[in-house]
């Protein structure tokens, strides 16, 4: 790297420490509700060709994939209570890195502002857990959109958490959002790909889910969770990197008014391939047991592109993302086990549109090709994959493509954490997946690949304030290969 690009990383730096410094002082001589300060830096020291996965995945596409990297990031929250059940919260992280995909960025910006179970979000903000519920600490990952990658920029109206449903007896609950937003990844995308390949700029966002949540804790031991989200791309130019560096056009998809409600409940649209937007979305269901001090959970997310896996069109469904979660009674030890199975291999068949003149009035929609789309190309976000990690995203194609080479996959994951003191806590990730490529391009073989890590965080009491971690990491395999390294965190956090 050139010195003068260190050089401005270094005065980037101290400009955010300065300024969230500063706002700590001033925290100390108000009477504000809350207001919290919090300064993390992060660095991944590595061989092989790629950064071990599990110091790049789900970290909210802070850490970058390349065998040195690192971050520094600074973020201010404030947030008050007000009348009448009205809250407001804002707030704003800035961050810096090295060997990542950008050298500064901003990581969230937004503007809360709540009336009892009701929330408006606008801006980019960092969510757990939408809309089904999973262990951020221990989870691999979740199918349409999760935490393994930056934040979209976004209008949101959302009941964040379950709200009772009055007349039930706090036996039925429901939350759900609805959310229009932007893909800020448009220039990253022109940088990265290789001359002739395609790439996204300016594309839209839009989400929308509904959960309900039936049964009653304090009268009964047992809940049941079950709901609907999607998500959409839509919007936005598909464009054409030239051998000379420069770029065309080559579709301008429709971004009027009116699509914004064609996006919301979607149609066939004559001026593109097939329905309007790139679509996809999962069907969620949750069962929570409680037993005395313990917690046992069971989730499943089943992952769909089109109709085709959307209902039982096509028989049972084959392709999703299944867990248990094991809450243990206090002790010294271990506190949380999950363990969780990912198939996406099925993708109703090999077959697509399959004109047999003997059966012509029977469609075939097969090969659904998941994170994958003809005009929005991988459902990604700066070179991560925007839903489940383990379908690498465009950032680890030595092709420089803006594609998702294996979508094809088969995977077992555990994750196990424990608290033996006050000030350690410990866990560990342990992911071991097979990988077919696509039924457009299969791999020649199956690819075979193990990814771990282990993690141990101290937050000493006599250092109240500070939080430090450090990882060890290896993966071990064919895709995306072998790699060793460590990864080390500080973090400062600062509240009134």
């Amino acid at each position: 790297m050139k010195e003068m690009s260190k050089y401005n990383y270094f005065h980037k730096a101290v400009a955010i420490v300065s300024i969230l410094t500063a706002a700590q002082a001033w925290a100390a001589d108000t009477d504000r509700d809350s207001l919290s300060v919090e300064i993390e830096m992060s660095g991944t020291v590595s061989n092989g060709k790629y950064a071990p996965m599990w110091t790049t995945a789900n970290r909210f596409g802070m850490s970058g994939n390349e065998i040195k990297n690192g971050y520094l990031s600074a973020e201010v929250g404030y947030s008050r209570e007000l009348k009448h059940n009205w809250r407001t919260e804002i707030g704003l992280e800035l961050a810096a890195g090295l060997n990542t995909v950008s050298d500064a960025w901003i990581q969230q910006a937004y503007w809360d502002i709540s009336w009892t179970c009701l929330n408006l979000s606008i801006g980019s903000r960092e969510r757990y857990g939408w809309p089904l519920e999973k262990n951020a600490e221990l989870t691999s990952g979740w199918m349409v959109e999760g935490t393994n990658n930056r934040p979209i920029p976004q209008v949101r109206g959302e009941i964040k958490e379950y709200w009772s449903v009055p007349g039930t007896a706090k036996w039925l609950a429901l939350k759900g959002h609805m959310a229009y937003g932007y893909f800020p990844d448009g220039k990253w995308q022109e940088n990265f790909v290789a001359p002739g390949q395609k790439f996204t700029r300016d594309v839209l966002y839009h989400s929308k889910a509904l959960m309900f949540r039936l049964g009653n804790k304090e009268k009964f031991p047992a809940e049941f969770e079950f709901g609907l989200m999607t998500a959409a791309q839509f919007g936005g130019d598909l464009m054409k990197k030239n051998n000379d560096g420069s770029v065309i056009m080559q579709q301008d998809m429709p971004d009027g008014l009116k699509d914004y409600w064609k996006i919301f409940i979607p149609g066939r649209d004559s001026r593109l391939a097939n329905v309007q937007g790139n679509h996809c979305g999962s069907w969620n269901f949750g069962l929570n047991l409680y037993f005395d001090e313990w917690r046992v959970r069971g989730y499943l997310e089943h992952y769909f592109e089109d109709h085709s896996q959307m209902f039982w069109q096509y028989g049972r469904w084959k392709d999703g993302h299944i867990g248990v979660e094991i809450n243990f009674p206090k002790n010294r030890w271990i506190e949380t086990i999950v363990w969780e199975g990912l198939n996406t291999t099925d993708q109703t068949g090999p077959i697509l549109y399959d004109d047999v003149f003997s059966f012509k009035d029977i469609q075939m929609s097969g090969c659904d090709n998941y994170y994958t789309n003809g005009q929005y190309l991988g459902w990604q976000n700066y070179g991560a994959s925007f839903g489940h990690p383990m379908l690498l995203g465009p950032e680890y194609n030595s092709d420089r493509s803006n594609r998702i080479i294996s979508s094809r996959v088969k995977a077992q994951h555990l994750g196990v954490t424990g608290n033996p003191t006050n000030e350690w806590r410990w866990r560990m990730l342990m992911t071991y997946s097979r990988n077919w490529g696509t039924y457009f391009e299969p791999f020649d073989n199956i690819k075979k690949q193990f990814c771990g890590m282990a993690e141990v965080s101290y937050s000493p009491e006599s250092l109240r304030h500070w939080d430090f971690k450090i990882a060890v990491a290896m993966d071990r395999g064919t895709y995306p290969g072998n790699s060793t390294g460590a990864m080390m965190t500080v973090r400062y956090k600062f509240s009134k």
